[in-house]
This record gives structure tokens, C-alpha cells and sequence, in this order.
């Protein structure tokens, strides 16, 4: 091979060289990727608790300690989980000033925002989430919980911090009995109110059996949940409009088709639940759902369980009937159930009522939120 022959096989050599380079390169690039997406997938993590409904809930976040928990804790739900209904109690700008844990117990102080305000139910969602946080991380079995360095006395209705640490075990017990429906009350009978009751009979507002001549608590919440479908104003009251719009009134139907044969729908902005069978409603339940800073969210969901008598771990209160779609959102009884979305997500009945969907209910059966009907 002549001189020239040699520079031309030499030049057309070194892109070959520099290619074969580059692809080792890449594969070492490629290989050590896969080794840190690897040592990502096995990174430890801590549970860190939240809210869903009336119960709590759980997400895991990176971390080892439980001060990594409750640090993830301060930062709240993220944005998808909170479309799912994820929510916390815990004050927005509250600190945390230490964590320690030594033989079992955690010591969480946290600044004076986590104290603030006057509303019980949040007080005690958000000692419940620090509590089920901060055990389980070094071995944490129990908490003692300080507020700038002292112990908040008197702050959480039905707890005491004095002297004493909390367990998960301590807020899952239940501290007071289960709530019997109120005593009925001797009621007249009015005449001319039979014939208001079979009409939300055939409408699928009422019961036959709550055809009783008297304005009850069945009547009233039949005829609340009419005045929503047809938007009427909400007063429970068989009043002039009530009356003309039930003699034209046709019974509602249900806003989607669906392959099961036992559904409900549950309508944000009517706030009454649709018991569907057979693409049929065969009742409409008055109900009042997620605040609006504690929102219902929409979706389709499935009953996944049914509980005779649920108790809210960290409301510290009896859910009964409770039929659960979403996580800790549920159907269920409650002493108070407005007319206006007032719930903590869950879907609130009346005790004349939530027996009643409680039967109705299957595990599987699917469950559609709507925001706009």
C-alpha cells in the first residue's frame, strides 16, 4: 500500500475510533443512570398522615427520621392528592423547632401557628396527624407534643397533654358512646299533608311507610332534598311553591347510564345523593357533603366496605351506617346535616335516612360524584 493509500485508511479509521468511544461512553452514562433510578426505587421512606373524609390517611415520602416525617408533614398534601381529597389541618407557616427521640418516645415541638384557633374538630385532626406521624420513624411508639417549648394545656377537647404522651393506640380508642337516634316527639296530624306524602312517594322522595299524616323528620327531609332537585328554596317547609312544583313535578332521573345494576350519584350542587337501581331512581336523599375548604371530590368510585359504627380517629366521633367509596370519605349518619355543603368530605345523612342507604349499599357498587348537574 502506497503513502497515500495508508493516510486515507488512517483518516477513515479515527470516526470509527471516536463512534466506538462515544457508545462506551453512553453505556457507562446509561448504566450508572439505571444504578441511581435503582437506588432511588430502594430509597427509605416515612409515612407521613393526612386526612381523607373522616378518617386518616397515609403517603409515603423520602426520609429515615421523625423529624423527616414531620417535616413532609408541614409541607402538606401534594396537588394530585389533594384532587383526591388528601387534605391537612395542619396550620399553613406553622414551624417545627425540634424532634427528638429517645427510649420509644417522640418529642415534637412545634411553634405557636400550630396552636392557633378555636375550632375543635381541626385541633384534634391535627394532633392526630402528628401523632401517627412522628411514631414508627427510630422506633417511635408514642409522642409528647410541645408547643414553644411547653405543653399546651386545655387545647384539645377530650385530651390531656399533661403529664401524659399519646398513641396511635390511645386516639383510635373510642372515648364516648355511641350516639342513640333522638327520642321522637309526640307530633299532630295535619290534615291535607297525606296527600303531600304520597306525592314524594311516587316521586322517590319518601318512604310508604313514612306516610304518617305528620311532618317528621322522614317529611322534612323528603321534602328538602325535593326543594334541591328542583331548586327551591331550602327550607323543609311545605310552603306555596313546595306544593304548586310538586303537582308538575316528574321523579328525577339519574345523570349517567350505568352497566350496574345498583349504583348512587352523589350531586354536588343539589347536595342530595340519587340510589340508582336498574338505571332507575328509586330514592333521593337529602345530604350535605364536603366544605368548601374540606371539598367532596368528584370522580367514580366503588364501596369498598360497610361499618355498622365507624369511628373517626381523629374527630374522636361515631360515623354510623357508614358506607365507605373514597379512602375516609363515606355515607354516613350524623347529628347535624344542613342544607349547604358542610361535611369534612364525607357525604352526611340523617338517621332516617342513612339505615336506609346503608341497605341499599354493596361492596363494589359503584359510586359517581358530579359537580355539576
Amino acid at each position: 500500500m502506497d503513502q497515500n493509500a495508508a493516510n486515507v485508511t488512517a483518516a477513515l479509521r479515527r470516526p470509527l475510533a471516536s463512534a466506538r468511544v462515544w457508545a462506551s461512553a453512553l453505556v457507562v452514562v446509561a448504566f450508572a443512570l439505571s444504578l441511581l433510578a435503582g437506588s432511588a426505587a430502594g430509597a427509605p421512606t416515612v409515612k407521613v398522615w393526612f386526612l381523607q373524609g373522616e378518617q386518616m390517611s397515609s403517603v409515603t415520602r423520602p426520609g429515615t427520621t421523625a423529624e423527616d416525617a414531620i417535616r413532609q408533614l408541614l409541607r402538606g398534601p401534594t396537588a394530585a392528592e389533594a384532587k383526591q381529597g388528601v387534605e391537612t389541618y395542619v396550620p399553613a407557616g406553622t414551624k417545627l423547632r425540634s424532634v427528638t427521640v429517645v427510649d420509644g418516645l417522640a418529642t415534637v415541638d412545634l411553634s405557636l401557628k400550630f396552636a392557633l384557633g378555636r375550632d375543635g374538630a381541626s385541633l384534634l385532626a391535627r394532633l392526630s396527624q402528628v401523632v401517627h406521624t412522628a411514631t414508627g420513624p427510630e422506633g417511635a411508639t408514642k409522642v409528647r407534643l410541645l408547643i414553644e417549648g411547653g405543653v399546651p394545656l386545655g387545647m384539645f377537647p377530650g385530651v390531656s397533654l399533661a403529664g401524659r404522651p399519646i398513641t396511635v393506640d390511645y386516639l383510635e380508642t373510642p372515648n364516648v358512646p355511641v350516639p342513640e337516634p333522638p327520642a321522637e316527639k309526640a307530633l299532630p296530624v295535619e290534615a291535607g299533608l297525606r296527600s303531600v306524602q304520597q306525592r314524594l312517594v311516587q316521586l322517590g322522595y319518601l318512604l310508604p311507610q313514612d306516610v304518617d299524616h305528620k311532618d317528621g323528620p322522614a317529611t322534612q327531609s323528603a321534602v328538602l332534598a325535593f326543594q334541591k332537585w328542583e331548586g327551591l328554596a331550602r327550607d323543609a317547609q311545605i310552603g306555596p311553591q313546595t306544593r304548586k312544583r310538586l303537582q308538575s313535578a316528574k321523579r328525577p332521573t339519574p345523570l349517567t347510564r350505568g352497566g350496574s345494576r345498583r349504583r348512587a350519584e352523589v350531586l354536588l350542587d343539589r347536595q342530595v345523593a340519587l340510589a340508582i337501581e336498574n338505571d332507575k331512581v328509586v330514592r333521593v336523599i337529602h345530604v350535605s357533603t364536603g366544605a368548601a375548604s374540606t371539598p367532596t371530590p368528584p370522580g367514580t368510585f366503588k364501596v369498598y366496605s360497610k361499618i355498622p359504627k365507624w369511628w373517626s380517629v381523629p374527630f374522636r366521633e361515631w360515623l354510623l351506617w357508614a358506607v365507605p367509596f373514597n379512602g375516609g370519605i363515606a355515607f354516613h349518619e350524623l347529628a347535624e346535616v344542613p342544607p349547604y355543603p358542610a361535611s369534612h368530605g364525607c357525604v352526611r345523612e340523617v338517621y332516617v335516612n342513612s339505615k336506609w342507604m346503608y341497605d341499599f349499599a354493596r361492596v363494589g357498587m359503584p359510586v359517581k360524584v358530579i359537580a355539576k348537574s
